[in-house]
């Protein structure tokens, strides 16, 4: 299966997100990608230690403290976070190990893998799901709003 039709199906399929790393500042990119998703149907379970709550959902320390169904794990944190990370995710039973743009991490996908996730290196699920469905809107990733470096 080419990797267009199954991040495809990875999205018609799965309606749960936890964005591992959402940030609750609007210019951020997780900020920007989960909104987009929770503005088009899907259910974002924010997981960062810093804060209460994100885009109006209670806000997680971590994975395990998630008492629902998580189905993608969305990772907005640097690729040598992401084996922790995978552990978390086949520990609570999630579907698919999402890494986004710019994050890749071998062993945690074969670890992911091995454990029966599926697993999605260096794309963003903003970018693929407006890609693939359309979405409304932009879908693309210049808007010079956005930037992976803090503000000066």
């Amino acid at each position: 299966m080419d990797d267009t039709t199954k991040v495809r199906r990875i999205l018609r399929e799965n309606r749960t997100i936890a964005v591992v790393g959402l940030s609750a500042s609007w210019y951020r990119p997780s900020y920007f990608a989960a909104k987009y998703m929770q503005e088009h149907g899907y259910r974002i379970i924010p997981v960062n230690p810093q804060y209460d709550s994100v885009l109006g959902e209670k806000c997680h320390k971590s994975l395990a403290e998630i008492p629902d169904k998580v189905d993608i794990v969305d990772c907005f944190r640097k690729s040598g976070e992401i084996d922790a990370i995978a552990d978390a995710a086949i520990a609570i039973g999630a579907r698919v190990l999402w890494m986004q743009l710019g994050v890749t991490n071998p062993q945690a996908r074969r670890k992911a893998e091995a454990a029966g996730l599926e697993v999605v290196e260096d794309r963003c699920v903003k970018i693929e799901h407006g890609r693939l469905f359309g979405g409304l809107g932009w879908a693309g990733v210049d808007t010079k709003v956005i930037s992976a470096k803090r503000p000066a």
